[in-house]
C-alpha cells in the first residue's frame, strides 16, 4: 500500500519512437481532459501517441492542446462516443505554459508527448520540450546502446 499522500503510478503508454527521434530537453507533467469514455478506452490500453504532438492553438490564449493522440472508441460505448483524433486540452501551471511557449517559438523546439500514466485517479500525461535528432544523431545512438548490450553480455559471462 502507498504511503501517505504517495500516488500509485501505472503506465498506460510510453513513447519510444520520441526517444529515437528527438532529444528530450526538458520534461513537464500535465493532467488532460477527457470525456468519460476516453478514459474506459485508455483502462483498456487503447491508446497510441505516434504522431502526437503539443502546440498552443493561438498565440492570444495560454491553452496547450494535444493534436493527434489516437484513443480508440470505446467497444460498448453509445452514440456519445468520443472521436478518436480530437484535439484534447492539457492542464499545466501558468509558469510552466510560460516555458513551453518561449521553446516553441525563440528556439524552435517542439512538445511531444512521452508518456501517459494513471497517477492515483488521475491520468497524466508526461511531456517532453524536444529537439529532432540529425540522422548522424541516431546512428551514433544506435551503436552506442549495442556497444552497452555487447558489454553486459561480456560481463555476465
Amino acid at each position: 500500500m502507498a504511503a501517505t499522500g504517495e500516488r500509485t503510478i501505472r503506465t498506460i503508454i510510453t513513447n519510444r519512437r520520441a526517444f529515437h527521434d528527438y532529444e528530450v530537453l526538458q520534461r513537464f507533467e500535465a493532467g488532460i481532459e477527457l470525456v468519460g469514455t476516453e478514459v474506459k478506452s485508455l483502462r483498456a490500453g487503447k491508446v497510441s501517441l505516434l504522431d502526437a504532438y503539443a502546440m498552443f492553438p493561438s498565440k492570444h490564449t495560454n491553452v496547450l492542446m494535444l493534436m493527434q493522440m489516437h484513443i480508440n472508441p470505446y467497444d460498448f460505448g453509445n452514440r456519445e462516443n468520443h472521436e478518436p483524433l480530437r484535439p484534447r486540452r492539457l492542464l499545466l501551471h501558468e509558469h510552466e505554459l510560460t516555458k513551453l511557449r518561449a521553446g516553441i517559438e525563440e528556439k524552435g523546439l517542439t512538445v511531444v508527448p512521452l508518456s501517459l500514466y494513471f497517477s492515483g485517479p488521475y491520468i497524466k500525461v508526461e511531456l517532453g520540450l524536444v529537439r529532432g535528432k540529425k540522422l548522424y544523431d541516431k546512428r551514433v545512438a544506435t551503436k552506442e546502446r549495442e556497444m552497452d548490450r555487447a558489454r553486459r553480455r561480456t560481463d555476465h559471462d
